[in-house]
């Protein structure tokens, strides 16, 4: 009998591993696509968390379900059950268990982290160009794409400025005099920013990319990531910094190195204009209707003058 249940509870737990392993893929499939090289790494810890945790609700809710169905009490069994005091191994067994797990999951995370080169808020004004290229592993489908991405020391370009403010972004390329509301990036290459904030904490966040940075007033935070998918992605600001947020948006487009080179020089031949802003645009309208309440309401910055919106 304890042989047939130890072949049992085995036989449960491979089914429950093999569940779990295919909801864990499937987890790839809830996300946007893999536009950076730090969106794979980040969705490999993604795909392991849901594997775990699909593997430990299954485990549990099928456990109590087994119990509920074939341990319950007879109709009118008003009896206690047997007085158990405890029992050490199966103690010491559910505290380590879980201990391991905890640990386990805070060490990949901590390497993913490490590998995605995110910094903390005292690091960022102290490195420029020491930090690690968040490469991903090669892999079978990405393994090419992951070797074209690296670039080497001595060719590092210019870093592109990004300013947040309320509530607007705005990106200059020193380099050819350019300033937009797009942010344009080369496939394959890595992208060097510099993030700075007019105002108020801005959240740097592009959900394709899977790389989030705050924008922290009175800082120069340097950051740093690899695109290696061709497309429009979307800018928002993570952070809630006003009325206006969640108008806080810009467009990404990354590229191929021929056209990035065809738009820069587009964008360096026009001239500076006012560029369409949503809040600004919201504000102007809603102050010449609204009714005097006595609050006091943050305005929005002037529409940014840039040669490219």
């Amino acid at each position: 009998m304890k042989t047939r249940n130890i072949l049992i509870l085995a036989t449960s737990a491979i089914i429950l591993a093999v569940v779990s392993f295919w909801i864990g893929q499937q987890a790839y499939s809830w996300l946007p696509p893999e536009a950076a090289a730090e969106s794979i790494l980040v969705d490999r810890l993604f795909s392991f968390l849901v594997t775990l945790g699909a593997f430990i609700f299954l485990g549990v809710t099928g456990a109590l379900t087994y119990s509920i169905i074939f341990h319950r009490a007879a109709k009118y069994d008003m009896s206690d059950g047997p007085s158990i005091e405890g029992n050490i191994t199966l103690e010491i067994v559910w505290t380590a268990i879980p201990f391991v797990l905890v640990l386990w999951i805070a060490l990949y995370s901590y390497q993913i982290y490490d590998q995605m080169s995110i910094l903390g808020p005292m690091e960022h004004h102290h490195m420029s160009m020491g930090m690690k290229s968040a490469i991903a592993e090669p892999i079978s489908e990405t393994s090419e794409t992951s070797k074209t991405a690296q670039i080497s020391p001595e060719r590092i370009p210019e870093r592109i400025q990004v300013t947040a403010k309320q509530w607007a972004w705005v990106f200059n390329y020193p380099g050819q005099n350019i300033s937009s509301t797009e942010l344009h990036l080369p496939v394959n290459q890595r992208a060097y920013l510099t993030l700075r904030s007019e105002d108020v904490i801005h959240g740097f966040y592009i959900p394709a990319f899977r790389v989030k940075q705050d924008v922290i007033p009175n800082e120069i935070i340097n950051f740093e990531f690899t695109p290696i998918l061709e497309g429009k992605y979307r800018l928002r600001d993570s952070q809630y910094s006003g009325t206006y947020f969640a108008a806080m948006q810009a467009d990404v487009v990354v590229e191929s190195p021929e056209k990035y080179q065809q738009w820069l020089e587009l964008a360096s031949k026009r001239e500076p204009s006012p560029a369409f802003n949503q809040a600004a645009s919201e504000y102007d309208r809603k102050s010449n209707q609204a009714i005097n309440s006595g609050w006091v309401t943050v305005k929005p910055a002037q529409p940014p003058v840039v040669n490219y919106h």
